[in-house]
């Protein structure tokens, strides 16, 4: 082993900390700060200044350097310069639109009625029709299969004869070229549809226009069929998918042919477009005029109704009441109310502003009532074997999205005369379910009175009670009816919803009434239904199937209830918790619990939350996923952070004592109360520091156990050593050195069980760079901590330093010498004669020695030791492969024994020349930072008494690789 002889140098830390502080130079008022505006003044000379042009572009009120943006666009932010360039790009279209243009024209829709984001889209309804009428029903489709002459006819084909074989090919469709594909199930009906969508798309983009048009012809002929009616509704929203694309796809076309420089901008008029664009459109409209069944001309129209506008200013205006009244001739009323539905969402689209065909639709739709009890129907229903009130919530759909349209945005007045309307009809409990869900919620709370003596007039045997008042109850969750209405309100509505027969309707009834309770009620309104809940639900384990529900009232007594005392106050909430049994949604509940809890912190009941707590963590077995346990573990942590007993630090160290038998099997959990038993040692020493020192002193002691204890049972290596590293600084902080011995020792025996690789976010890495980064953490705590009086001196630095090597480090690795280096800062710190920091009322190895030599000589023998074992180690290091790491370790090694040894010493001035020439010999140090060390350096000898500085940077030089 090479030897040298290590001096370490004296240092004085406040002298050094003066150097390295900044210079403060007073600012006046007006000066510049970062945070003050910059004002640019925009010159226009730049515009068309040359390439390399030194003029300026903008101009600053203060010395201050210009503002990068500003700078970078010549005073121009960049929304500016954007619209700059569109304009320019775009003269006409800007020149038609200015800015005072299109406010006026922005003010004009909305005072047309146009569509807002207050609209609910048809799209947010699709999902939900979908999911709901379904069937297991045999459905049937008819299927296209004629000749192939929808292709695209020879460009030398006069125009009459392309028009000609166009029409025959639509009436070969209607001659019987069809194959009817019986005994499909729902979803293969589904996959069929979707795939006739596609084939639209495919023959629209191989320019087979009519063979298109054939297939939304033949889709549109099945809305008139009703042969399983349960489906219907779902059948209406796939097939209206596909007359939506068609629409989208001739318009779009017709739009792209209207002008030949440029496209025209959405609000163009019809003197913008061309004689082409018109021909196509009107030829359009000529081949669904030639359909003869009116389901599918009906429509196919609505579908293209927006291409009214190539046409003429007033099309659409004109065809919309024709479209409504060619509805009154389908003989059904499922039919007839979903055409109604496609018109009005069509209508909606294209010319929101026209209320008086929206408005005809729906009092069309009234008169049409007493079909549905007309014999047609009734025998149709019992031939598929279809209750009255089944049938009628098919018409749901269609009636409420009818509603949407006329009630939106429209005048009280309206909106009256729609209701008396309704009243006239007579016991039509389907149409005032659609009222309720479709008008304005503040227009039902204020009636809320007056429908509910409506429902009351209402036959139970057509359309069940429940299910108005459950409309109802949506419409006064969005908004309050008068507060002297509200008690007779739910006195009303419970006393019909307590008798509902049916858990599944009950609960679902019951479920949207809970947040009109809690929210105009106090809790002993509130427990009233949850004992209802309980009543109804618990017979025959009706819960079980009820799951989903249950949760959402649980979240809605949650919403509007944060003061967990007065929660679990509740006589019946705790039994409404035991009715959810499986495990899975008993965590979920659990979950929303603690959320709640964590995101409020109101006071609350412990044992109750304990047992939410506990119920998490009694889910967790050998299958949970590792996201799982990190997320029920983060929930709990969070209940855990908040629990305070204020100054009975007893009784907070009982409650961890208790949670750590609770949560045994979450590790972030125990991670967890350990921190919180140390900042609990930390805060009781702040608190009754002068007072009651010794039952202090005890406490303190059992928070150290505590942590004693409950660290092996962690399986996290590195959360071992980590806690073991902070339980005794926290230790060693209160004067409880025998404690703070232990944990330290404790940390350096487990050293050797690290392993070479961890699993880090579910990837082996290794675990050498984690191994260093707490090695380093534990030296430096080590300045502080005095040597026990019966181990000798340094024998916890000796001990970390024997398992370091010990340790297996991997066979390329330079880890352990790096730990070497490492180590000499804090010898040479401990060498000196006032420390660079200590801690109060603890006694570190400064006062203990106060100087002694052979204490300083037990240092530098150490010292010598460590610098041996890496001179040793470079010296293997000189192959090829290894010379990139030599160079690095050398250098790392330079800069040590420059900031810390006495480098007046010759044989360790030699020593560091030796280890800078070797560092450069390759090539491989960082010129910069080698430049700037060498400037250190120049700089250091310049100052009294290190000359030895100057004649050093003599010898050193840079070199670069050959």
């Amino acid at each position: 082993m090479a030897t040298v002889q290590w001096y370490s140098r004296v240092r004085n830390y406040e002298a050094e900390l003066q150097v390295c502080r900044l210079e403060s130079v007073p600012v006046e008022f007006g000066d510049y700060h970062p945070l003050k505006p910059i004002t640019v003044t925009e010159s226009k000379s730049r515009r068309g200044g040359r390439k390399g042009s030194t003029s300026s572009s903008s101009s600053s009120s203060s010395s201050a350097a210009p503002d990068p943006l500003s700078s970078m666009l010549d005073g121009t932010d960049p929304l500016s310069l954007f619209a700059a360039a569109s304009a320019s790009e775009a003269p006409a279209l800007s020149h038609a639109a200015g800015s005072g243009e299109l406010g006026r024209k922005r003010k004009e829709k909305e005072e047309e009625g146009a569509v807002g984001l207050d609209f609910e889209p048809w799209s947010a309804k699709r999902g939900e029709i979908l999911a709901r009428f379904t069937t297991t029903e045999k459905l049937s489709i008819n299927l296209f299969m004629g000749s192939d002459k929808g292709k695209a006819p020879s460009p030398g084909s006069a125009v009459s004869e392309k028009v000609r074989t166009r029409l025959e090919e639509l009436d070969d469709l209607e001659e019987g070229s069809q194959r009817e594909m019986l005994n499909l199930s729902q979803q293969d009906y589904v996959n069929r549809i979707e795939e006739l969508n596609q084939s639209l798309k495919e023959a629209w983009a191989s320019d087979q226009k009519v063979k298109a048009l054939k297939i939304v012809i033949q889709c549109s002929k099945l809305l008139s069929d009703t042969a399983v009616i349960q489906f219907y509704p779902s059948k209406f929203v796939l097939i209206t998918d596909i007359l939506d694309t068609l629409g989208r796809l001739v318009y779009e076309r017709i739009w792209s042919m209207c002008s030949d420089s440029r496209l025209l901008p959405d609000s163009f008029s019809v003197d913008d477009v061309n004689d082409t664009a018109k021909e196509t459109c009107l030829n359009w409209f000529f081949k669904i005029a030639s359909i003869r069944e009116l389901i599918p001309r009906l429509y196919v129209e609505a579908a293209i109704l927006k291409c009214n506008r190539f046409l003429s200013k007033t099309g659409i205006q004109e065809t919309l009441p024709r479209l409504t009244a060619m509805i009154r001739g389908i003989g059904d009323p499922l039919v007839g109310v979903y055409a109604r539905a496609y018109l009005c969402r069509v209508g909606m689209e294209v010319a929101p502003q026209l209320k008086d065909s929206l408005n005809k639709n729906f009092f069309d739709l009234l008169g049409s009532f007493r079909q549905i009890h007309g014999d047609s129907v009734q025998n149709q229903l019992v031939l598929q074997r279809v209750e009255v009130p089944v049938y009628l919530t098919l018409y749901s759909p269609a009636i409420n999205w009818t509603l949407q349209c006329v009630s939106y945005r429209a005048p009280e007045a309206l909106l009256t005369e729609m209701m008396e309307r309704c009243k006239q009809i007579g016991n039509n409990a389907l149409l005032l379910n659609s009222v309720m869900w479709a008008f304005r919620a503040e227009f039902v709370a204020t009636r809320a009175t007056d429908f509910i003596s409506m429902i009351k007039d209402c036959d139970e045997a057509g359309f069940p009670k429940h299910l108005l008042f459950g409309s109802l109850g949506r419409s006064l969750a969005c908004a309050d009816p008068p507060e002297s209405e509200r008690l007779p309100i739910l006195n009303e509505a419970w006393r019909v919803i307590t008798k509902v027969r049916s858990p599944q309707d009950y609960i679902s009834c019951a479920e949207i009434w809970v947040e009109f309770t809690c929210r105009h009620f106090t809790k002993r309104e509130v427990n009233t239904v949850l004992s209802d809940i309980i009543k109804h639900m618990t017979p025959d384990r009706a819960f079980e199937d009820a799951y989903p529900q249950l949760q959402s009232v649980i979240r809605k007594v949650l919403t509007y209830f944060h003061d967990f005392s007065m929660l679990f106050s509740m006589e019946r909430f705790l039994p409404f918790l035991d009715m959810f049994q499986k495990d899975s949604v008993r965590v979920e509940v659990c979950r929303s619990i603690m959320e709640v809890f964590i995101k409020y912190a109101r006071p609350f009941i412990l044992n109750a939350l304990l047992h939410v707590c506990k119920t998490m963590h009694d889910s967790v077995n050998a299958l949970t996923l590792d996201d799982e346990k990190r997320s029920l573990a983060l929930l709990i942590n969070g209940f855990i952070r908040m629990v305070s007993f204020g100054r009975d630090f007893e009784q907070q160290l009982s409650f961890c004592v208790e949670a750590r038998a609770t949560f045994c099997n979450l590790e972030p959990v125990m991670v967890q109360l350990i921190h919180t038993v140390n900042q609990l040692a930390m805060e009781t020493r702040r608190v009754m520091r002068g007072s009651h020192s010794r039952k202090t002193a005890a406490f303190v002691r059992a928070c150290a156990a505590y942590s004693f204890i409950t660290i092996p049972s962690l399986s996290s290596i590195f959360s071992r050593l980590n806690l073991y590293l902070l339980s005794g600084q926290v230790a060693l902080a209160n004067q409880c050195l025998s404690q703070a011995d232990a944990f330290l020792k404790a940390a350096v025996s487990i050293l050797a069980e690290v392993p070479r690789s961890i699993s880090v976010e579910g990837k082996l890495r290794s675990s050498e760079g984690f191994l260093l980064d707490f090695v380093n953490n534990f030296l430096s705590t080590l300045l502080v901590v005095p040597d026990h009086p019966e181990q000798g001196v340094l024998y916890l630095v000796r001990g970390l330093l024997n398992m370091v090597q010990d340790y297996t480090w991997e066979e390329s690795s330079d880890a352990k010498v790096r730990v070497y280096v490492s180590a000499l800062p804090l010898l040479s710190a401990m060498s000196q004669e006032t420390y660079l920091y200590s801690i109060a009322k603890v006694d570190s190895n400064e006062t203990l020695y106060g100087g002694d030599p052979k204490f300083l000589a037990e240092i530098n023998k150490l010292c010598e030791t460590l610098i041996g074992q890496v001179l040793d180690h470079l010296k293997t290091l000189g192959t090829n492969e290894g010379v990139r790491r030599q160079g690095s370790l050398a250098f790392s090694l330079f800069g040590c024994l420059l900031a810390h040894g006495d480098l007046r010493n010759n044989r360790l001035n030699q020593l560091s020349v030796n280890l800078w020439n070797l560092s450069h010999k390759h090539g491989y140090c960082d010129t910069r930072t080698s430049v700037r060390t060498l400037e250190y350096i120049k700089h250091q000898g310049q100052q009294p008494n290190m000359s030895h500085f100057s004649d050093m940077v003599q010898r050193l030089s840079l070199q670069s690789r050959a």
